[in-house]
């Protein structure tokens, strides 16, 4: 991956706001049974020659929660990155910040999702204080401090744990090199949301 992947000089600089609404617009379509985009051939040969992404979206790897089908979006258009419970880890830090540094995208999405089993799974770990061997394991690790925070009693812990898991990834991506001097300076926003696997719709939190 190089710098030289970036939309040609001239392409008109999208806004964080406006990328943000993209997105939600496109939920929107995606619920509402209006997609726009069909990922057909002659999209993916359009976009071929350069990239301007409007978003990049951290996601877990659940099979149904599809990024890009979700927020109606098509070759070219958005970066995503997806592990099991959306952790963190080097190579997520890494492929966030190329996106920011080298593509120029002006908006960083962390994405949870209900009955998310990576989160279920450290709630259970916690409860019963047998953690997961081998790298599974490290899924819980990662998660456990937002589990902890959120508590682990009562019906709705895993739910939770789940937002409070998101808070912390978007406090994490807020971090990343170069993130904050582009925050600072109006270029970039980090937002965390969650989808609802009955509904379709994604729900930002504030």
């Amino acid at each position: 991956m190089t710098a030289t992947s970036r939309a040609p000089a001239g392409t008109p600089v999208v806004r964080p706001a406006d990328a943000l609404a993209e997105l939600v617009a496109g939920n929107r379509r995606f619920v509402n049974g209006e997609p726009e985009h069909g990922h057909e051939v002659s999209a993916a040969a359009a976009a071929s020659g350069g990239q301007q992404p409007r978003a990049v979206v951290l996601g877990c790897i659940d099979s149904r929660v599809p990024l890009e089908a979700i927020f109606d979006q098509t070759f070219g258009s958005m970066c995503v990155v997806r592990s099991g419970g959306h952790v963190v880890d080097r190579a997520v830090l890494g492929s966030v910040g190329f996106a920011v540094g080298a593509l120029g995208v002006p908006l960083i999405m962390v994405l949870g999702h209900v009955r998310c089993g990576a989160v279920a799974a450290t709630v259970d770990a916690l409860r019963t204080g047998e953690r997961p061997a081998g790298d599974v394991g490290y899924l819980v690790d990662e998660i456990a401090p937002a589990v902890r925070s959120a508590g682990t009693e009562g019906p709705d812990a895993a739910d939770r744990a789940m937002r409070a898991h998101v808070t912390r990834t978007v406090s994490r991506m807020q971090e990343i090199a170069g993130v904050p001097e582009a925050i600072a300076a109006g270029r970039v926003s980090v937002v965390g949301a969650v989808y609802d696997l009955d509904t379709g719709w994604v729900d930002l939190l504030s």
